[in-house]
């Protein structure tokens, strides 16, 4: 099938597949579900295998094609014109972003801090692949400290050699903070720009909660090694950027609390827009944007601000059983009907 230059309108019946055929374009271009960390869900019942192919068509007018393949007992297979890649090798830089909206993904707004901190990270390392590693390094070291906590706490070590694990966290730590502030900095402009396209009413702000108030390693480092005896009792690390967290307001109040959802979802699409701005600012071409039963619980005027604002910026995909809530605002819109799995 192919896909329009700007807004496609995915339509039909409940369980028709609309949203499969979403995951199946995300898992042709990524390798992975949108929905589900377990790649297994991605295989159709009874069968053996999944395999997606994407083509797509740069801003360049270069061509390139992305296949993923998962087999039962098989290690998964990504290929770029048909050359066996990872999501990091060289291939990957014509590999279009892919931003996602899913009804579930309201998490982001009004679940745990850990579902912020994820999705945060992830940004950060699709903005900037080279900092990728920072997380990773200190989920290593913290993994590491825990340890030495674990054993100081069975009587098989001494808090002796807390210093170096505790520079080593501190030092990456710091790194992540700074990653994580400069993502929420690029973001606010555009979040705020988008709220209000939406039709999000009061000031709606975004902001980064770090847990430390240290903004150099040395006093990251002493906050660890003040909080180690606590940290021992407890048997893990309970103080740092792990511990972090991302806060939305809407009006001058905590959105996660005192939002409606109809307020919340909107909070969602424009963070949504917002990172596929910064993205484009970033890396010169827009990310396809994904979007699930987005339209279901949004009034008519913010229907139409939705719309609009998708036609204006790059592909769009849109999921929906009842298509008139698109159509009759007079757009130039493509559709795909889906029905028993198959789209026409």
């Amino acid at each position: 099938m192919d896909l329009g230059g700007s807004t496609t309108i995915v339509h039909g019946p409940t369980g028709a597949g609309k949203t499969n055929l979403l995951e199946a374009i995300h898992f042709g271009l990524t390798g992975k579900s949108c929905r589900s960390a377990n790649d297994r869900d991605l295989i159709r019942f009874d069968q053996r295998s999944a395999h997606a192919v994407v083509t797509s068509t740069g801003g360049d007018g270069s061509t390139h094609t992305f296949e993923s393949h998962l087999e039962t007992g098989q290690a998964k297979l990504l290929k770029v014109d048909g050359v066996p890649a990872t999501p990091q090798s060289p291939g990957d830089a014509h590999r279009p972003h892919v931003c996602v909206f899913m009804p579930d993904r309201l998490e982001l707004v009004k679940g745990p801090a850990k579902v912020r901190r994820e999705r945060f990270d992830m940004f950060v390392s699709v903005l900037w692949p080279a900092r990728r590693a920072t997380r990773q390094s200190y989920v290593r070291a913290l993994a590491q400290r825990n340890a030495l906590l674990g054993r100081v706490r069975a009587g098989a070590a001494s808090g002796d050699s807390q210093g170096g694990w505790n520079h080593e966290l501190a030092r990456h730590g710091v790194e992540l903070m700074k990653d994580r502030g400069a993502a929420v900095e690029a973001l606010v402009p555009h979040f705020t720009a988008r709220a209000a396209e939406l039709g999000l009413e009061g000031e709606v702000v975004l902001s980064y909660r770090p847990r430390s108030r240290a903004s150099i390693v040395e006093e990251l480092e002493a906050e660890f090694a003040e909080s180690f005896a606590a940290d021992v009792e407890r048997g893990y690390t309970g103080h740092g950027p792990h511990r972090d967290d991302y806060r939305f307001e809407v009006g001058g109040r905590d959105a996660r609390r005192f939002a409606s959802q109809g307020q919340q979802r909107l909070v969602l699409l424009a963070l949504i827009l917002a990172e596929r701005d910064s993205l484009q600012e970033a890396h010169g071409r827009a990310p396809l944007l994904l979007l699930d039963d987005v339209l279901s619980e949004l009034d008519p005027e913010r229907r139409t601000r939705l719309l609009e604002t998708l036609g204006a910026s790059g592909q769009a995909v849109i999921t929906t059983a009842e298509p008139e809530s698109a159509w009759s605002f007079g757009m130039p819109l493509s559709t795909v009907r889906v029905e028993a799995g198959v789209a026409s």
